[in-house]
Parts: structure tokens; sequence; C-alpha cells
């Protein structure tokens, strides 16, 4: 390689990790995501997402005449490169607010540096709730673990009409593990019965051990809230040893990688979500459309969505602040209530927690997600119910769901 194209190339890389350039007249924006790494498919629908609301925000005249734009930093996936991400974007690049993480555990690690600059900080997907204790500057769009925990119990006892279940949680996921809780509490508290909660560490390959004492129990379903690549594995090892239990979920299985690396073992199989790409109401299709449009007919997973929101929350924060100092925006955004977006109707509360519904999909023939129903924090009212997961006595009560719009 010659002098000249050795400085080309070095100058190439610069412009792309700078992610753009100073400009006096452009609002800067800070992204923290796993664009790579275990993990990689939840940063890159979240980014994606994020860039399509970016895209509507400058059709729309931008934030008072200013320009967005994105200065976005792998991870990796990890909280100590994630750490040293948000620091660099608050003290070098001065973004004026910041976008992720999608995991609980690297959340957790990010807020403390938000909170100490007094820079506004959405996690589009962290659903751990000790994400927004951490301080009043931190934020999330998504809905939170006791509440997914409770949608998914209640799912499981009452249309499964699944009366003893067993959990399968990844004891090194501040995300699993608040969900496994939430889940047992709830499951417990309406009459179900935990058989056993085993737990695995995040990066094991063999769970035949634990899943052979799961089978040995006999549930009716078994609750595994961990990540897709996971609990592909762990559904193509529960099929190999014959466990006949229905496997549910959270919103960690959504990945198109769920599929792949699990097949038609985790056919049949449910998970809570943000979302489906299905709903016919007038927004969501009209999302979906400009997503495909923008790349090249993909279909946005939850990830997406959530990463719309979380940016199209912040651009009308930031256009109706009074200016853009971390104080006065982190007032816009707390102020948020009745947000139009595209996972639902958002209001932020008062521990800076997103209010609004959750999906629960099926994995069903091929790796399609097929939406079962909607489920509101206030709304109760019956669907049509889907078939058990084992025979078992009838549900007491109609489940907390309302239909798609």
């Amino acid at each position: 390689m010659n002098a000249r194209l050795a400085s080309l190339l070095l100058a190439a890389l610069a412009a792309l990790s700078s992610g753009c350039s100073k400009d006096a007249n452009a609002v800067l924006i800070g992204e923290v995501s796993s664009m790579t790494g275990p993990e990689a498919t939840f940063g890159q629908s979240t980014h994606k997402g994020i860039m399509l609301a970016v895209d509507d925000l400058e059709r729309s005249g931008g934030i008072g005449g200013k320009h967005l734009r994105m200065k976005t930093i792998d991870d990796q996936g990890k909280p100590e490169e994630a750490v040293a991400a948000i620091t660099t974007l608050i003290t070098r690049e001065k973004v004026v607010a910041v976008l992720g993480e999608v995991a609980s555990k690297i959340s957790l690690q990010m807020a403390p540096k938000a909170q100490a600059a007094k820079i506004p900080m959405i996690s589009p997907s962290s659903t751990n709730v000790k994400v927004t204790e951490v301080g009043d500057y931190v934020f999330r769009v998504c809905f939170i673990d006791p509440f997914q925990g409770e949608v998914m119990a209640r799912f499981a006892k009452e249309r499964l009409n699944a009366s003893k279940v067993a959990v399968l949680r990844d004891v090194a996921s501040d995300y699993s593990t608040g969900l496994a809780d939430a889940f047992s509490k709830t499951y417990t508290a309406i009459g179900g019965t935990v058989l056993l909660d085993e737990s695995y560490h995040k990066g094991d390959v063999d769970f035949r051990a634990q899943l052979t004492k799961i089978k040995e129990a006999q549930p009716q379903a078994v609750f595994i809230p961990g990540y897709y690549n996971d609990v592909g594995l762990i559904a193509r090892q529960a099929k190999d040893i014959g466990l006949e239990a229905t496997l549910i979920g959270g919103d960690g299985w959504d990945s198109a990688k769920l599929y792949e690396v699990g097949g038609k073992a985790i056919e049949g199989s449910y998970f809570s979500n943000h979302y489906s790409v299905d709903d016919p109401s007038p927004r969501i299709k009209a999302f979906v459309e400009a997503y495909k449009k923008k790349y090249n007919g993909e279909l946005p997973d939850g990830l997406a969505a959530m990463g719309y929101d979380a940016m199209s929350v912040l651009g009308a924060a930031m256009k109706r602040s009074k200016d853009l100092s971390g104080p006065a925006l982190r007032e816009a955004i707390a102020q948020t209530a009745d947000f139009d977006g595209v996972t639902g109707n958002i209001t932020i509360d008062g521990n800076r927690n997103a209010r609004k519904p959750a999906v629960v999909l099926k994995v069903a023939e091929g790796g399609k997600f097929e939406f079962v129903q909607r489920v509101s924090p206030t709304a109760p009212a019956a669907e049509a119910p889907v078939a058990p997961a084992a025979p078992a006595a009838p549900a007491p009560s109609a489940p907390s769901a309302t239909p798609t719009p």
C-alpha cells in the first residue's frame, strides 16, 4: 500500500468513527449501541429505527431550524465499552442527549455518567426497573419488567391454562433476573405453581442438565427470559431431550436470528414484545412501509420500533424545550404525555418509565411472529382463547387483554 492510499484510508476510517463533522448549525445527539457482538441485531435494529426518526424530524424542519446529527458508537455489547462511549459523547462530543442502551445491564453502567453530567439519557428498550432509578436524567420509552412479567404470567395461567411452570434464567443478566422475578411473583399470586427455578450464564452452550431437571418436574410451560441467541439453543436442546412444555419468554427473543438458531424447535412458543408488525393500525402500517422503503424491504422488529420511538420522543421534547441545556431538555422529556408512538401511546410517569401496552406474539411456522393479543396496563378485556399448553383446570378469569385496533 503506498503512502497516499494509506493516508486516504486512515482519513476514511476517522470520518466513519466520528459519525459526523462539527457543525454550528446542527444539534448533536449520541447513541450507544451493540452494533457488533453477541446481541448485534439488537443494536443494528435500534439504530435503523433511530435513523428513520431522524429522517422524519429533518423533513419537519429539524430542531429550531437546525439539522440533527447522530454520533453512534458501537459498544460491542460490553459494559466497559459502553461506559467509555458515553463518556466520550458527553465530554468530547458535547451531545445534548444520549440514546441507549438496549441491554439493561449495559444501561445500568451508562446511566450514572449521564446523571452526573446532567445530560438526558433515553433507553429505547432496557426493561429492568433499576435503570431509571439511577436518577432524574435517565428515561426509557419501553415498559418495565414488572409489567412484562405480569403479562406473561397471566398469559401462561389464563390463556395457556398452565397451572405449573418452570423458570430458566440467565443469572448474569439484570434483564433476565428482573423479568424472572416479576413473572414468578405474579404467577404465584394468581394461583400458579413454580415447580423449579433453574439458571445458566450468558455464554453457556449446553443446557441439557437444567432442561433434564425441568423435564422431570413435568411443567406445562417454561418461562425463559433470555436473549434470542441463548433461547434458540435452549429450544433445540429441549426438543432433543423430549421436553414437551410450551416455551414462553420476553422481548429479548425479538430477532430474526431466534429462528435461525432455534429452527422448528422454537415454533409454537410465545413471547411478550413492544409491537406487532402485523398490527393493522394506520400508525404502524405507515411506519412499516417507511422502514421497508429505507431499508430495502426489511421488516422492522420491536427493537427498530423502540429506537424510532426513543428518537421521536426526544425530538418532540427538543422542539418544545425552552433551550437544549440538560436541565431544560430533561424537563421537556419528563412532560411527555400521550405521545403517539409506533409502540403505543407513551406517557412518561414520575419514575421516568413509559406507561404503555405490550403485545404477545407466537413464533409460528417458518419463524413468523404472529400477533396473539395486546395487553394494556389498565384495560381488562378478553379475547378468543389460545390452545392450552397442556390439560389443566380452566382459568378462573379472563385475561387482561384488548384486541389490536
